[in-house]
């Protein structure tokens, strides 16, 4: 019979990596999810000076009408937080005006993950709750919605 060796257990010393960013890390630093109509949006902040990119374009490419890109900026107007952070989003689904809410709204939530501060300006603006507004879908024996067609009586 052999006897019972024990081997000697060693710690593991791996170096543990905070989680705060360094200066030339290019790791996200907070994210959101946003959704408007049929539009989802997917927001990254990085440390950086106010670069946002839209589906690997400049936003001002992306969103060519200016409404779109002051609704989808209002978060960082609120909290006076634009060019502390460059943005990356990667947006699918509806169209430009459903994007830019969803953009929004995923910047919205990543501004409140940084800083749990911002959530009462935000709130206040209406920026924190989705917007549920969908299309009304067409009903069968009509051209539309709502609209029917024309009543003649002979």
């Amino acid at each position: 019979m052999s006897e019972n060796t024990e081997t000697p257990v060693t710690e593991n010393t791996e170096t543990v990596v905070p989680t705060a960013t360094l200066p030339g890390d290019n790791r996200p630093i907070s994210n959101g999810t946003g959704r408007r109509k049929a539009a989802t949006a997917r927001v990254y902040f990085r440390n950086g000076t106010g670069q946002v990119t839209v589906n690997g374009r400049s936003f001002e490419d992306y969103f060519p009408r200016a409404t779109s890109r002051m609704d989808m900026m209002s978060p960082f107007d609120l909290t006076e937080t634009e060019g502390q952070y460059d943005v990356v989003v990667n947006v699918k689904g509806g169209g430009l005006t459903g994007q830019a809410g969803a953009v929004r709204h995923g910047i919205t939530r990543a501004l409140i993950l940084l800083n749990a501060d911002y959530r009462p300006v935000l709130k206040a603006a209406g920026f924190v709750t989705r917007d549920a507004r969908r299309v009304e879908r067409k009903k069968y024996g009509q051209p539309g919605a709502r609209r029917r067609f024309q009543f003649s009586k002979r």
